[in-house]
């Protein structure tokens, strides 16, 4: 395990913003191997988390998703304080950053038979962001629908496995710089939510996300907007979600570990008043999404 990295060059301006450190299994790195599992089959898991001020955002919440992955798809669990240290290395010094950290199964021969045991690899990288990249979108974003359907697999529903091509197809769809996000369905028509979001309903008194059975990643931040709403006493239901039900919203408004929350201001032609939305919880979303530190997973 290397003691240091070279340090971030980055400026307010974060002409950093193109450097990437990473470790592979500790050390540094930029290769992995040729019969690495999550390369031949996108058998790993991965998660995305904001570096705030050196330190990762809500470390606990991502390592308890990241050891669900692992308990779904019976690889041996990384070891937290292996996980944090290298984490800590690698953010050292970062003002705004990505962490993504992968786990894949690790390597073995010709054919889709899991070795046993299996040796996980993880590869830790850090990239630089500016902080307009996470400054709130206060006029609000424009979306889209897409035609590619989500992945529909009950037993891989929530996680944040490897194998995100339906939400590479569906990105793939506009090209637009004004559309921030794409929704998708899943192929019997329930709404899932964004390629890279999920999605909360507003009808004026109560919120309501669609339920994570099937389709859809359980993401950090929408755990929080649930906690958070019902601690102010607010209705917040999971339940499966149409198109129709979309259309009916008085407001809609995505969340992620990077964007915190994005209120929608148009879907399609459809234009949101987005003073109808509960702001007062979307500010405190935004502002919980970025706290930065090192909570117990």
């Amino acid at each position: 395990m290397p003691r240091s990295l070279p340090p971030w060059p980055g400026a307010p301006g974060c002409e950093a913003a193109s450097t990437v450190r990473a470790l592979f299994n500790g050390e540094p790195g930029e290769s992995i191997p040729l019969m690495d599992r999550g390369l031949a089959y996108g058998d790993g898991l991965f998660e995305t988390i904001l570096i705030r001020e050196g330190q990762p955002c809500h470390w606990g919440r991502h390592l308890r998703r990241l050891n669900l992955g692992t308990s779904r798809l019976a690889m041996p669990p990384p070891a937290e304080h292996i996980l944090r240290t290298e984490a800590t290395l690698l953010c050292e010094g970062m003002r705004w950053g990505i962490l993504k950290l992968i786990l894949t199964r690790g390597c073995g021969g010709r054919g889709y038979g899991p070795p046993v045991p299996s040796r996980p690899n993880r590869i830790l990288m850090a990239s630089a962001i500016s902080r307009a990249e996470v400054e709130p979108a206060d006029s609000g974003v424009m979306v889209r629908w897409c035609e590619t359907p989500a992945s529909f697999n009950p037993r891989l529903a929530g996680l944040k496995h490897l194998n995100r091509l339906d939400a590479v197809l569906a990105r793939s769809e506009w090209d637009d710089p004004e559309i921030a996000e794409g929704l998708m369905c899943d192929p019997m028509g329930g709404v899932v939510g964004g390629t890279m979001t999920n999605l909360f309903l507003w009808d004026g008194r109560a919120l309501t996300t669609p339920t994570i059975t099937a389709a859809g990643i359980a993401g950090t931040v929408r755990a929080l907007v649930i906690e958070r709403a019902r601690a102010r006493g607010l209705d917040c239901l999971e339940r499966g979600l149409t198109v129709a039900d979309v259309a009916a919203a008085v407001g809609l408004f995505l969340t992620n570990a990077r964007i915190g929350a994005w209120p929608v201001a148009r879907l399609g032609s459809r234009r949101f008043d987005l003073e109808r939305l509960p702001l007062d919880l979307i500010a405190e979303i935004r502002e919980l999404a970025q706290q930065p530190g090192w909570d117990d997973p």
